[in-house]
C-alpha cells in the first residue's frame, strides 16, 4: 500500500493479495440451468432506520458493469434490466429509463407502504379492514372480497401479492391511509425517497391512467429496497396458491410461472394491461460456495421484464436473462463484512488511524474469467480530521481490471468512531498539519 502524490488516492492493492481472501477462492461461477447448481436450504420508508444501515447499501445506487461486457442474449421485450443485488451492479439493460406503464408491478410500491406501516406498528397483520364499494367494484384481477367482509391485513396482502387482486389492493390502501388519494400521495413520496426519479403513481393497483408511469431502472430500485427493508415479508412473494375463505377458487394461482419452473426463484410480481404488455419482476437466489457458507454464499439477481408478448414469454425471457447473468459473470468477494478496506491517517483524533470499509462487505461482478488481477484503490479527500463517526461516508473504492477498465465504484464508510483528541492533542495535530 502507499499514498499517491495527490494525497487523495489510497492505493490499496492488486488482487489477489496475500492478506486477503484469494480471488481464486472468491470467484463464484455457475451453470446456466437450475439443474446444474446446489439449491440452498436456507430461506432467505417513509421511515429511515439507522444511519449505518442506510449508508451501507440503501443510498448506494446500482452501477453498470463497465469492463468489457459479455453481450446479453436477445430478449423479446420492450425494456428490461438485470441487476446483481449482491454486488449492486447492473449486468444488462435495454431502454432502462424509457417511460412505461407498470400495470400490477405498481403493487410492489403498495406493498412497500403497507410493510412500512406494519414495521412502524401503525397496523398489524391480524387487524381487519372493511371492504368499500369502491374496492368491491374494482375491475381486473380480483380476490373476490365483498362489503360484508372484514378481512385481516395479512390476507389482503396475500390477495394482492398472489392473486394480484385489485379489490384487495384498494381495501388495503384505504385501510392504511384512510383514502386511496392519500395512499397515492404516500406512494409518490416514497418513490422520491427511494431515488425513483422517473416514476409517478396515480393509483395503488396499476390500472391504466394518464401519467401513471415508471421505468425498468426505477422498478429495480423498488424491488431491491423492498427485499432489503422488509425481508420478513419476502416469503409472501413465493406463495404459489392462495384463496381467502368464502371466496371462489377462481384466480387462486400465482401468475409468476418461474415459481413453478425454477426452485431458486422466490418472487416477485407480475403485471399486465393492454398498454403495458406482459411484465414481470423476478428474483432468484443461487448458492455460490466460493462466496461463503449459508446466506453469505447466496447471490441474488433481479430481472425486470417489461412489455413481453405473452404470459409465457415474460417468464421465458426472464429465465433466459437470469441464467445468463449467473453464467456470464463471476462474483468476487474482495472484502468481508466489516473488514477494513483501508486504514488512513487521522489528524486531531484520539486514534491515529481510521478504518474504512462496508458493514456488508464488498462483492463485485466481473465478466467470467476476468477476476484475476483486479485492482482496487480508495479515493478520498485528505487530510482526515477527527471527529469521525461510525457510518459516516468517507471515500470511494474503485475496482478496475488488470487492463485499467473500471468495474465499479463503491462508497466506503467509517467502521469505528474516532473521537476528537483533547486540547493538547488538537494543538499538536494542528502543528503537524501546518508542518505537513
Amino acid at each position: 500500500m502507499g499514498v499517491c502524490p495527490c494525497s487523495k488516492v489510497w492505493l490499496c492493492a492488486t488482487w489477489p493479495r496475500p492478506d486477503s481472501i484469494p480471488v481464486a477462492a472468491s470467484v463464484a461461477r455457475q451453470h446456466s440451468t437450475p439443474k446444474d447448481f446446489v439449491l440452498s436450504a436456507l430461506s432467505l420508508s417513509l421511515r429511515h432506520w439507522s444511519a449505518v444501515a442506510l449508508l451501507a447499501g440503501a443510498a448506494w445506487l446500482p452501477s453498470s458493469v463497465s469492463a468489457a461486457n459479455p453481450a446479453p442474449p436477445e430478449v423479446a421485450a420492450r425494456a428490461y434490466l438485470l441487476l446483481d443485488v449482491t454486488s449492486n451492479q447492473i449486468l444488462a439493460a435495454k431502454e432502462p429509463d424509457a417511460p412505461v406503464e407498470p400495470a400490477s408491478l405498481t403493487k410492489l410500491m403498495t406493498a412497500y407502504i403497507a410493510f412500512d406501516a406494519l414495521k412502524s406498528k401503525k397496523i398489524t397483520l391480524q387487524q381487519t379492514f372493511g371492504v368499500s364499494e369502491r374496492a368491491w367494484k374494482m375491475p381486473g384481477s380480483r380476490m373476490f372480497i365483498d362489503p360484508k367482509m372484514q378481512v385481516p391485513v395479512e390476507d389482503l396482502l396475500k390477495g394482492m401479492i398472489v392473486q394480484s387482486g385489485n379489490d384487495a389492493t384498494v381495501a388495503l390502501a384505504e385501510g392504511v391511509a384512510g383514502s386511496v388519494d392519500r395512499f397515492v400521495e404516500l406512494m409518490n413520496q416514497q418513490a422520491k425517497a427511494l431515488g425513483m426519479k422517473n416514476t409517478s403513481f396515480r393509483n395503488p393497483e396499476g390500472l391504466t391512467a394518464p401519467g401513471h408511469t415508471t421505468t425498468a431502472r426505477d422498478l429495480s430500485i423498488l424491488a431491491q429496497r423492498l427485499m432489503k427493508d422488509f425481508p420478513e415479508y419476502v416469503p409472501y412473494y413465493a406463495i404459489q396458491r392462495y384463496r381467502y375463505p368464502g371466496t371462489p377458487a377462481a384466480n387462486d394461482t400465482n401468475r409468476n410461472l418461474l415459481l413453478l419452473r425454477d426452485p431458486t426463484v422466490d418472487g416477485l410480481k407480475t403485471g399486465h394491461t393492454d398498454a403495458a404488455g406482459y411484465c414481470l419482476v423476478a428474483t432468484a437466489r443461487r448458492q455460490f460456495p466460493a462466496l461463503g457458507e449459508g446466506p453469505a454464499g447466496q447471490r441474488r439477481l433481479i430481472s425486470v421484464m417489461l412489455g413481453a408478448a405473452s404470459e409465457n414469454a415474460r417468464a421465458a425471457e426472464s429465465q433466459k436473462l437470469l441464467n445468463w447473468g449467473y453464467s456470464a459473470y463471476d462474483a468476487v468477494r474482495l472484502f468481508a463484512p466489516g473488514q477494513p478496506v483501508a486504514t488512513p491517517q487521522v489528524w486531531k483524533g484520539k486514534a491515529s488511524e481510521v478504518k474504512l470499509g462496508r458493514p456488508d462487505g464488498v462483492v463485485v461482478s466481473v465478466p467470467a474469467g476476468q477476476a484475476a488481477g483486479l485492482r482496487t484503490e480508495v479515493l478520498r479527500n485528505d487530510p482526515l480530521v477527527a471527529p469521525l463517526q461510525q457510518g459516516q461516508p468517507l471515500g470511494t473504492l474503485r475496482v478496475s481490471t488488470a487492463s485499467g477498465e473500471v468495474v465499479t465504484e463503491v462508497p466506503l464508510f467509517v467502521l469505528e468512531t474516532v473521537e476528537e483528541a483533547g486540547i493538547l492533542g488538537r494543538i499538536w495535530g494542528a502543528i503537524r498539519l501546518w508542518i505537513k
